[in-house]
This record gives structure tokens, sequence and C-alpha cells, in this order.
């Protein structure tokens, strides 16, 4: 195993995830390798598949069963079925991996009696210093990605970070990420706020055209309680990249980047803060993954299953969205929140300094699941199910009563498909966005969820 630490230094030095393995054969070394999937432009590359193949290259043999293979990480799927159709004698691993290890971390392949060739397994073998190294090159990564230029796909478009500059009440550091699959490079901020180790994570999803910036008001209650607050910006939205196409935009794309978003910062404790289409998406997710969820606030928002015809209000603002493609946004804030001064109205503009930035604005009124086929709408209704007879978390409703669309009507519906839904708190000044009030909607779903 030292041998095989000794190639994963090698994989880190020529930037690779630092892996390494090494095949032995009645005490001989027959085989090493180290990660080179990026330098070789090759997705089978892991360090297992490269000391295998050099290894049944010098027995002249694919079947290598009489050997041992040393490895310093839990092997992944791939690797494990190479193993397997290697006919191995033994597998010995020094750390795991918990996100794809295929030993017993994710899933346990070898463990499958139904196969016809069972590789002895062995684990923990010098895990320490393999551990310490993994961790030491993933920290160096993350130091060296804000110092990198972050790429811009031809086929979007990023808003000049000078149009962020000084907005009121929005003091955060900016994060992003760029490596998700469905990202495909493109780059996502997101708000990151609270000690990371926190009970509780409060997970605050925008809807349109708003972006994080919405939850300017909410964020320091969240804080001061001791928790964790994540805001991401949908791609599309606020500082996050914008594809130029409006056919780019699907809800199954944008549940698909929250989800892996949810994924990538693996997180528990999520009390999920939504409204607008942060609910017709937010809400599609605890299906996918309950255990990471024990609190929801809902306001102002719904489930588009397409069962029943879209409201009458809904249907205005599609309308509009259509004849007025480029509507003015600080004037929709202004419109409806007579409390907002002309700097906080024009902040929610910021993002969107002409009609290229605008393709999430034009694509999502008209993405609303209308029909029963609709993109989006059989996973909703999904959710629904879920909603109704597996949700035991704690649930908190504000609504704003002002709301022409996703008013006190639509909502009283959605809290009858919520098991467990107190009575909502209305606001009646509110509008749509009720996260102009969130001082009070904040302090008052810290009561209702108490300490998690």
């Amino acid at each position: 195993m030292a041998l095989a630490l000794e190639q994963a230094r090698l994989a880190g030095a020529s930037g690779e995830v630092p892996v390494g393995a090494v095949v032995v054969w009645r005490g001989q070394i027959i085989g090493t390798g180290f990660n080179q999937p990026v330098t070789q432009h090759d997705p089978t590359a892991h360090a297992e598949i490269v000391a295998l193949r050099a290894a049944a290259a010098f027995r002249g043999n694919y079947r290598l069963d009489d050997c041992t293979l040393y490895v310093t990480l839990e092997p992944c799927a791939m690797c494990a079925g190479a193993i397997l159709h290697a006919r191995l004698q033994r597998m010995v691993f020094a750390a795991t991996d918990p996100k794809t290890g295929a030993a017993g971390s994710v899933l346990n392949l070898f463990a499958q009696r139904a196969l016809n060739h069972h590789t002895q397994v062995r684990s923990g073998v010098l895990a320490e210093p393999s551990t310490a190294f993994l961790q030491a090159f993933f920290v160096q990564k993350r130091q060296e990605k804000p110092m990198q230029a972050w790429p811009l796909r031809e086929d979007a478009l990023r808003t000049p970070e000078h149009r962020f500059a000084d907005l009121p009440g929005y003091p955060w550091t900016p994060h992003f990420v760029d490596d998700l699959p469905a990202l495909n490079g493109l780059r996502m901020h997101y708000l990151d706020e609270g000690p990371r180790d926190a009970a509780r994570t409060w997970l605050c999803l925008h809807g349109n055209p708003a972006w994080s910036y919405l939850y300017r008001k909410m964020i320091p209650r969240f804080l001061a309680a001791g928790d964790r607050v994540l805001a991401p910006d949908m791609p599309g939205f606020g500082k996050s990249d914008k594809p130029k196409k409006d056919a780019a935009h699907s809800f199954t794309w944008h549940r698909q980047v929250l989800f892996e978003f949810v994924e990538r910062l693996d997180l528990h404790g999520v009390a999920l803060v939504v409204q607008d289409w942060g609910g017709l998406l937010g809400l599609t997710l605890p299906p996918l993954a309950p255990q990471r969820y024990h609190a929801l606030l809902l306001m102002n928002t719904m489930l588009a299953t397409g069962e029943a015809p879209l409201t009458p209000g809904f249907l205005a603002w599609r309308a509009m969205c259509a004849r007025t493609p480029d509507f003015d946004v600080a004037r929709l804030f202004a419109r409806g929140n007579a409390q907002m001064d002309a700097a906080e109205c024009a902040a929610y503009m910021a993002p969107f300094p002409d009609s290229g930035h605008r393709a999430a604005l034009r694509a999502f009124a008209p993405m609303v699941p209308e029909f029963a086929d609709s993109d989006g709408a059989a996973v909703s209704r999904a959710a629904r199910m879920f909603w109704q007879t597996q949700w035991s978390g704690k649930t908190f409703m504000a609504v704003g009563a002002q709301d022409p669309v996703l008013g006190p009507p639509v909502m009283a519906a959605l809290a009858q498909t919520i098991r467990g839904c107190p009575a909502p708190l209305l606001l009646p000044q509110a509008g749509h966005f009720v996260q102009e009030h969130g001082e009070l909607v904040a302090a008052a779903a810290l009561a209702a969820f108490g300490e998690p």
C-alpha cells in the first residue's frame, strides 16, 4: 500500500485526483497505475484500470486470479467491475469513498452472491495517510479556484460584476460552482453564510424574475439563530451565468441543477424555503432524498401537476411576459412593494442589463406545467403524494394577501396537500414577493420550528 501511495503522489503532482494502485503476483509487482483521466482524456483511466492493464500485459492473460490489487481509495463501480472481470483473488483499499465507493460505501458489488466470481476485500490499510493526502489535494484545489478565471461558455452571458457593486442590504461573499454535471461548465452563484457544521441549514430558493437578493431581509435573522444559510441563483438569474437561448431552460434541467447542488454540498438538516418557482422546483426535491430535509417554509408558490387549469392571475402574468418580454423588473417590484426604496428596486434589475441576459425571464412563464404530460408535471404529482403521505417534518406557511397570481386561494389549496401544514401567517400588506417582509416571516418561522 505504501507503493500505491507513491503512485497516488504522482497523480496529485500531475493535477489528477491522487489515487494510486499496485498489482502484486507471488510477491512481485507486475502492474502499477495512478489516476490519469484528465491528462489522457480517458474516462476509464482510473488508477485500478491502469494497473490491471499493465498486470494483464505482463501475464499475457486478462485473468489475474492469483493476484492482489492494492489501491489507495475504494474503487468505483467501473473499477469494481474490472476487478471482478479480472478474477482477482484479493483487493485491498485504504480510504473509503462515500460518494462513489462500490465496495460498501454507496453499494457493494463484491457482496453480490449471484456473480460467478468473488474477490476477497480488505479495507482500511493505511487509510489515514491516504485520506489526508486526498483532503490536502482538494483543499488546495478549492484555494486555487477563486484565483483562476472562470471560463465562460460561448452560448452564455455573464453579468458584469460592476452591476452588483454596493447593492443595499447585500454584503455577503459570493461563492461559485461550475462542476455540477448538469451545469456542463456554466458558473452558478450562491450565498453560503453561517457555520458549515450548523445543525440547521436554510436552503432559500428564489423565483422569477428574482434572485438571491430576495432573501436579504431573512438571512440575518437565520444567521442570528446560529444557523447556516444557502441561497443559490438559478442559471439565468442573479450572478449565475445566463444561457443565451430561451430553449436552454426547462423544468427538468433546473430541477436537476438544484438536486446536484444539494448533493454536491452534502446538505443535511435542511429547512427548505420556497417561493414562486423556488417552490415549483424545490418542492420536488425532498422526495429524492427525504433524509436531508426536516422543515419547510412556504411562501406564495404552488405545485404544478398539470391536472387543473392554471389560474387567471397566472395566465395574465404569462400573457404580459409574452407581450412585453423586456418588462422593467425594478418597476415590477416597486408596484407591489411600496415600502421598498428606489435603490432596492433597481437592485433586482442588476443581473439583466439588456435583452440578451433575460432568456430565463422569457422562458420561465411558459415553463409552468400546464398539462398532464408537460415537462415537470409527473414529478410534481409524485411530489404531491410525498407531501400528503410521507412528510413528517415541520411546516410553516406565510401568504402575501395582495398577490394576484399565487395568493390566498392558491396557497389554501397547497396547504391541503402538505401533511401537518398549520394555519398560515397571512400578511395583509404583502404581495407576491413575501420576502420583502422577510424579517417578520423569518422570526415567525424560527419560533414555529424551534431548536433544530
